[in-house]
């Protein structure tokens, strides 16, 4: 047995040494894989970590500690009726308006209230893949055509995805089901619509923090005023936050008011969004544990701290990945990586079989933060790229990602994620061949 460990050891020595002694240096596209690896963990951790992510936990702790579990049972259990848990679940995406990993937590959370693995699987397909702001900007950008198929498909995905598991799964959750009918009803801690408040608040403030700008030259409409106007609107809902946290979470006043005049203070004294959502991520953290009004309120951070610690390095090694594999690209920005961009642009020319299946597979995989994956394609058509496979990337790309698939994995284990992937994969598949042949 020792010996075993110590040939492991061995093992690993010889694999880092022969690593760093073969280092392809000289490469060309081994340095700009590198660089655009580099490039996109940075922004990613200037652009997303801090006003998506770190709210996106907090959300996650309020399902976990607030919602209690017959709560989420009743739209996404047992008990709960199809048709309800399916619409609930399939739609989630026009209110939440988050990305493959901003939902991740939120997923996490409902499932281990005891969502259905079916309703629970459709919500976390539609949040990413029905984001409002996504839809319209592919529909002025890429068609009106493609803004509709892409609200079809992902809303027919949601419910076939999350139906296809529940039935795969059955025995599971038959048994599971078994067990929630014998759930007791547990009387709410609170008016549910106190807690709604407190939920829809954060989740506002989470839409419009990262509400994106509109397409270059547009300078009238809702999108562009509110775009405009988003700091205004968040520090808005973060008055509704001060009123939560004081009258429905009951926290000293004094220390609400503390935290909001040091957020509101940095705000107008720094021109960085990053520093007052840090301070007020801070103060709200540090409120919330010291409280002794009630026990929720620590157990609200601790546990989206748990979030933190379960998602956060399994997103740095997905995106680490992501980028050395297949580069960066967001904004302007477009460094290739280790794979040439070419050979993607190349292969998902057409309408074929092929095509689609490579441009799902390839969605799949890379990463697209929020509203970037229309620009990518904007280009990718313009370089030859079909319409099928376009749909079909679009259908994939921003409700997974390598990332995404590392820490669903965590949360369900290897095979019901390897069976997600697939299903995914399949269905964005037949959605790109049969949208290329009536529109391509």
């Amino acid at each position: 047995m020792e010996y075993k460990k110590e040939f492991k050891i061995l093992l690993w020595i010889i694999v880092i040494f022969l690593f760093a002694f073969f280092l392809p240096l000289d490469s060309e596209r081994f340095t700009t894989a590198i660089w655009a690896t580099l490039d996109l963990t940075k922004w990613y951790a200037q652009e997303h970590v801090i006003l998506c992510l770190l709210p996106a936990f907090f959300i996650a702790g309020v399902i976990s500690v607030f919602v209690s579990q017959g709560a989420v049972m009743k739209y996404f259990g047992a008990k709960a009726k199809k048709w309800v848990a399916y619409t609930v679940a399939s739609v989630s995406g026009t209110i939440l308006a988050v990305c493959s990993c901003t939902i991740l937590p939120l997923f996490s959370s409902i499932h281990k209230r005891g969502a259905g693995l079916g309703p629970a699987i459709a919500f976390l397909y539609s949040g990413p893949a029905i984001n409002i702001l996504a839809i319209i900007l592919t529909a002025r950008i890429l068609g009106f055509e493609m803004g509709v198929a892409r609200v079809i498909g992902a809303v027919v995905f949601a419910v076939v995805i999350g139906s296809a598991m529940a039935i795969i799964y059955r025995k599971e959750e038959k048994a599971k089901r078994a067990e929630q009918l014998n759930f007791p009803e547990i009387p709410e801690k609170r008016p549910m619509w106190k807690t709604s408040f407190h939920f829809f608040t954060l989740v506002l403030i989470l839409v419009f923090a990262n509400w994106g700008r509109p397409s270059e030259g547009i300078t009238e409409g809702a999108w562009y005023w509110i775009w405009f106007y988003k700091w205004y609107i968040t520090g808005f809902f973060g008055l509704l936050l001060v009123y939560s946290l004081i009258f429905i979470l009951e926290i000293k006043w004094w220390h609400v008011g503390l935290v909001a005049v040091a957020t509101a203070a940095s705000g107008f004294l720094v021109a960085s969004p990053l520093v007052p959502m840090v301070i007020g991520i801070a103060g709200l953290s540090i409120i919330t544990l010291l409280d002794k009004n009630d026990p929720d309120n620590p157990e609200w951070t601790r546990s989206a701290w748990d979030f933190t610690k379960q998602i956060m390095p399994l997103l740095a090694i997905g995106v680490v990945t992501a980028g050395f594999l297949l580069g960066s690209t967001h904004d302007d920005t477009a460094i290739a990586g280790i794979i040439p961009n070419e050979w993607i642009t190349a292969l998902v020319g057409g309408n074929s079989v092929f095509s689609n299946l490579f441009a799902s597979i390839v969605g799949a995989f890379m990463y697209f933060a929020t509203l970037t994956e229309v620009p990518i394609l904007q280009g990718l058509i313009s370089a030859g790229m079909g319409k099928g496979p376009a749909l079909a990337l679009l259908l994939a790309g921003p409700s997974l990602s390598l990332p995404n698939l590392l820490v669903i994995r965590g949360v369900m284990g290897t095979q019901k994620t390897l069976v997600y992937l697939i299903l995914v994969v399949v269905m964005a598949t037949i959605s790109g061949l049969i949208y290329g042949a009536f529109f391509g």
